[in-house]
């Protein structure tokens, strides 16, 4: 029977405000973000089609970006967000995004990346919706991120959001029949038809 003593105490509260120092001292088996010093974890773990797209995605990103000095990397890898400082006990927002890609290697190191990665893709899972349309766009716009794409794996669409003087603008909501360029990657270039066909 389990005592009360036995029971393992979250090492934060769903109400305290916590930095990457705070972050890199816990023992989770589960994976947490910060944004702004608050604690989100991850609903559920993916879905199989939320993850054949990633695997799709990564294998034309990397395929493309092969030899060059641009990176692409996938969750879990923390990208550090700082605002005025590089200290871990500064940093409050720590996101694990699906998908990301970072051209300057002075932004790497042992514990991922800290600074914004020139795009980031977000594939959106039942009950984290609202993170990623509004907590990670906002967080993402403002430190910079040049390009973000929200993939919704039920509806086969993609919208793009591109860093225009500090604010991001949106694309057109692109499906099945599109080819989508990137702005962060230049050359790049994706058919969403073949994409969406694998899943």
């Amino acid at each position: 029977m389990e005592k009360p003593q036995d029971k393992v105490k979250e090492p934060f509260s769903a109400y305290g405000r916590y930095s990457y120092a705070d972050y890199l001292s816990w023992q989770l088996e589960e994976m947490v973000e910060l944004i702004r010093g608050k604690v989100f974890r991850q609903v559920a773990a993916p879905r199989r089609i939320h993850e054949e797209l990633t695997v799709a995605l990564v294998t034309r990103i990397h395929g493309f970006l092969k030899g060059g000095s641009c990176k692409v990397y996938t969750a879990p890898f923390d990208v550090r967000l700082p605002v005025s400082s590089r200290k871990h006990t500064d940093i409050d927002t720590v996101v694990q995004p699906d998908l990301c890609v970072v051209c300057d290697p002075e932004k790497l190191d042992e514990l991922g990346c800290v600074g914004a990665p020139d795009l980031i893709v977000e594939i959106l899972s039942p009950g984290n919706n609202k993170k990623e349309l509004q907590l990670k766009y906002e967080v993402y716009e403002a430190s910079g991120v040049k390009e973000y794409w929200v993939v919704h794996p039920d509806e086969r669409t993609l919208l793009i959001y591109t860093l225009e003087g500090g604010k991001y603008r949106p694309s057109r909501l692109f499906t099945f029949g599109d080819r989508v360029r990137s702005q962060a990657i230049p050359g790049f270039e994706l058919d969403l038809e073949e994409v969406f066909g694998e899943v």
